[in-house]
């Protein structure tokens, strides 16, 4: 994309466990009316889920190999989730990416998304609340991907990050997955008509205007 449309934004979407912001970000990526909008895949130190995979859901790698690029200065953010695992954010993807002109999504929680924010003041910051704590506790136990022991944890982390969503700009209750889905599009889609992405392309037409010599 050229230099016309200035750099990408960066969309920062956070929820505690189980509220379904990795649904509504894999629906919205999959939308061909959000054209040009880049999805970073997290480095983590955890071992894959069912059905996940290696360069598409994360890229998972050994402590050893995440703490050297701690060391390196590679990640935008990082953080060590539930006290054992290491998730982080490449920061030469996001950079070259908004730099091209593209919108970025990430997906992270509370934790790296601060972090995000102190480097990126001007990110979009999208906060995804389940409609209740019950509705919450019910997904977590319907995905059965935790035992009781995590499922508690997550939960009680869950009210921690909650505390903390007057630190972004947008809320979308996940109540209705397809209500959601157009929230989160809509808030991508109005930012791209910011002025200071279209400076160059306003100051272009506004040239047509003025009288022609001759």
């Amino acid at each position: 994309m050229s230099s016309e449309t200035g750099k990408g934004n960066l969309i920062v979407i956070s929820a505690p466990s189980g509220a379904g912001k990795t649904s509504l970000a894999s629906r919205v990526l999959e939308d061909h009316e959000v054209q040009r909008l880049k999805f970073s895949i997290s480095h983590t130190t955890r071992r894959p889920r069912r059905g996940e995979c290696d360069g598409v859901d994360y890229f998972f790698v050994p402590v050893e190999e995440f703490r050297r690029m701690i060391d390196q200065d590679a990640f935008l953010e990082y953080a060590r989730v539930y006290g054992s695992h290491y998730y982080g954010t490449s920061r030469a993807f996001v950079e070259a990416q908004l730099d091209g002109g593209n919108d970025v999504l990430l997906d992270i929680d509370v934790q790296g998304a601060l972090q995000v924010q102190q480097r990126h003041p001007k990110a979009l910051m999208v906060f995804v609340f389940p409609p209740s704590f019950r509705v919450l506790e019910e997904r977590l136990r319907n995905r059965g991907l935790d035992d009781e022991e995590e499922i508690k944890r997550r939960l009680q982390t869950a009210a921690g990050e909650i505390s903390l969503y007057d630190r972004y700009s947008y809320v979308i209750v996940n109540d209705d997955l397809e209500k959601s889905i157009l929230e989160l599009k809509s808030i991508i889609l109005a930012a791209r008509c910011r002025l200071p992405r279209n400076a160059h392309r306003a100051r272009r037409i506004c040239r047509t205007f003025q009288p022609q010599a001759g």
